[in-house]
């Protein structure tokens, strides 16, 4: 199966059947890959490596999706965020659908 980036949530979805993500992929958008495939510490691992606001708002979401709501905060404070009052599978649609529109760039 070959996918194009950019590419919508639907796509991105569909990629999660493979066994990495799809090339052009921003690191952003890799790391939400890996934690849909329950790969959290490679997410993670992704995001510490990338800078600014944007990876803060994932960093925030990692850390509220592990439960450690007080790092979760924090994050979310770095981004200019607070905590969602939407669902986790929302906040990863909501993310996933904002990476995959940066094309393919890495979004800051």
């Amino acid at each position: 199966m070959t996918f194009r980036v950019p590419m919508d949530l639907r796509e991105f979805r569909q990629s999660l059947a493979a066994t990495a993500p799809p090339a052009g992929l921003n690191q952003l958008a890799q790391a939400l890959w890996h934690d849909a495939k329950d790969d959290w510490k490679r997410a993670h691992e992704i995001v510490q490596s990338v800078e600014g606001k944007t990876s803060a708002r994932v960093h925030a979401y990692l850390h509220r999706k592990e439960g450690d709501r007080d790092n979760a905060n924090y994050w979310y404070e770095r981004a200019g965020a607070v905590l969602p009052k939407v669902p986790l599978k929302k906040e990863w649609e909501l993310l996933a659908a904002r990476l995959l529109r940066a094309s393919g760039t890495q979004s800051r």
